[in-house]
């Protein structure tokens, strides 16, 4: 059946009025089929994009971010900065007359001013800041993982509009850092508030930040509510208000997109990918995505503390067999892991061949017998990874054929995310990742440096040669980094924390009266400059 422009109006202001939101005469409304629930709205405490489309997308902004369908810096809060000649002090004059939220929850009486800049920031590394523990476990993934508390000397308030940076050493991806999710700038002033009430943690659960769209209401893992921002400092939104219905099962978030129930929805099945396309009503964007897909073992647990044994283990899987069976031909072979489309990337290295028995060989001359492991399968569809249950299948049955049994385990989303940090974790994990700001040190240090083990560094991988090399590629011209970059990979190859699987190309399928939408080459969901045509 084919659905209208003015059906899909109809039935997304129905659905909206389904979750009980108030709709004003003519209101624009988008529902977004989200694929999960965030695990909260502070975007600083965690790493999922789940949560990011939800939080930092929708609802702060940071002081660089990213042009839209690019992954070009641009100016976001901050008006202009400038670098010392050292390379040492970044100074950030602050754009004018930013307004925070008001909600039935705060009113600010003030505009964005330095001291949101620095409590956005000092609460992630000063131990004595009251927000540094306010959630139970807080472990600030992102600005550990990325050595900020090594790299940040302090942050100076020049004046009520000027914040200074100063590091202990040059950092080249500094600037595009600021432009990442975690760097989101909070308002102090709704913290100091709480605080005083005791109610900390709703820093957490009511979000209050300066972004197009401000927060209204969740119900877990049902639907979060949102309206435009009235007096958003890049100017108002064009739909009034924005829905995420949160639907986890793929062909059912297809299903709702069919019948207009949404207007936007991420990981299509690959095997509908065809028949969205040729769906009258719908428009389906791709292209090649910044991300890598992987099985992360744990190397500080025997026998997977030797290297031999993951290489044994990689040259187990079939990687062909995954991407027909769960790629279908949205995806490539991955080698290394940063993205083929990302500088540096090493062309010259080979990757692990498909070869059952000499990885029998190779573990039986490492004395590995009747090995049983776990292999951690995502309970959600991500860029990197569109079903994470049947890639686990397919390497169960890989390994089967080298002697080596697995179970396979999976737990909510959040809990996933999180059981998968313990560095005495029981078995090798499905992940992966997709870029935040276009550098590879995104990928190298983050995902597998000595800092960020027992965080995002799901391997539990410290070398100390590969640390050494990500280290002095933090600085330097950008031909010097790729080089030490992509000695690197040689390393990592070389050792193999990682199976490395896939690199995925996304797809966007939407109806197509939504105009002004951007993908994201980082990966995320973001609404800002999207309208419904009438």
């Amino acid at each position: 059946m084919k659905f209208s422009r003015k059906i899909l109006a109809a039935t997304a202001l129905t659905a909206a009025m389904a979750i009980g939101m108030p709709l004003a005469a003519q209101a624009k409304t988008l529902v977004y089929c989200s694929e999960g629930s965030p695990e909260g709205f502070d975007p600083a405490l965690y790493t999922a994009g789940t949560t990011f489309d939800a939080s930092s997308k929708a609802v702060y902004n940071r002081l660089m971010q990213f042009k839209p369908g690019t992954t070009e810096l641009e100016n976001g809060l901050a008006e202009s900065y400038e670098v010392s000649d050292d390379g040492l002090e970044y100074t950030f004059k602050l754009a004018p007359g930013v307004k925070f939220h008001t909600t039935d929850y705060f009113t600010p009486s003030r505009d964005l001013n330095a001291d949101d800049v620095i409590f956005s920031f000092e609460r992630q590394f000063k131990e004595d800041n009251a927000f540094n523990q306010y959630v139970e476990g807080a472990s600030w993934e992102y600005f550990n993982g990325m050595s900020m508390p090594e790299l940040i000397e302090s942050i100076e308030k020049v004046d009520d509009m000027t914040v200074k940076f100063k590091l202990t050493r040059p950092e080249a991806p500094f600037v595009a850092n600021l432009a990442m999710d975690f760097a989101s700038i909070l308002s102090k002033e709704y913290a100091d508030q709480l605080a005083e009430a005791g109610n900390e943690a709703d820093l957490n659960q009511k979000p209050v930040g300066t972004g197009p769209f401000q927060f209204v209401a969740y119900q877990p893992d049902a639907v979060i509510r949102y309206k435009a921002h009235p007096d958003y400092f890049r100017g108002k939104q064009p739909i009034d208000d924005l829905v995420f219905a949160i639907t986890t099962d793929t062909s059912v978030r297809q299903q709702k997109l069919k019948a207009g129930e949404c207007q936007v929805m991420p990981y299509p099945n690959p095997a509908d990918i065809e028949s969205l396309k040729g769906d009258d009503n719908l428009q389906v964007m791709e292209q090649e995505g910044l991300n890598v897909g992987y099985l992360a073992y744990n190397t500080k647990v025997e026998p997977f503390d030797k290297p031999e044994v993951r290489k044994a283990l990689n040259m187990a899987i079939n990687k062909q067999a995954i991407l027909d069976v769960v790629f279908q031909g949205a995806g490539e072979a991955a080698k290394n892991p940063i993205p083929p489309t990302m500088w540096s990337y090493n062309e010259a290295i080979e990757d692990d061949a498909y070869d059952p028995e000499k990885a029998k060989q190779m573990l039986a001359d490492a004395g590995v017998e009747n090995l049983s492991m776990k292999v951690w399968a995502m309970p959600v569809a991500r860029p990197y990874n569109p079903n994470a249950r049947r890639m686990a299948e397919l390497i169960q049955e890989d390994f089967s054929k080298i002697g080596v049994d697995v179970e396979i385990v999976s737990y909510e989303w959040g809990e996933y995310l999180e059981r998968s940090k313990a560095e005495d974790r029981d078995g090798a994990v499905l992940l992966g990742w997709t870029g935040d700001n276009g550098d590879p040190d995104n990928f190298l240090a983050v995902l597998l440096g000595c800092d960020a083990v027992g965080g995002s560094n799901r391997a539990q991988w410290c070398n100390e040669e590969f640390n050494d090399l990500i280290t002095k590629a933090k600085s330097g011209t950008q031909e010097e980094r790729a080089e030490l970059y992509k000695q690197a990979q040689e390393v990592f190859k070389r050792e193999a924390p990682w199976a490395t699987i896939a690199h995925s190309v996304t797809v966007m399928p939407m109806s197509k009266n939504v105009t002004g939408y951007k993908q994201d080459p980082l990966g995320g969901h973001a609404f800002e400059g999207v309208d419904i045509a009438e």
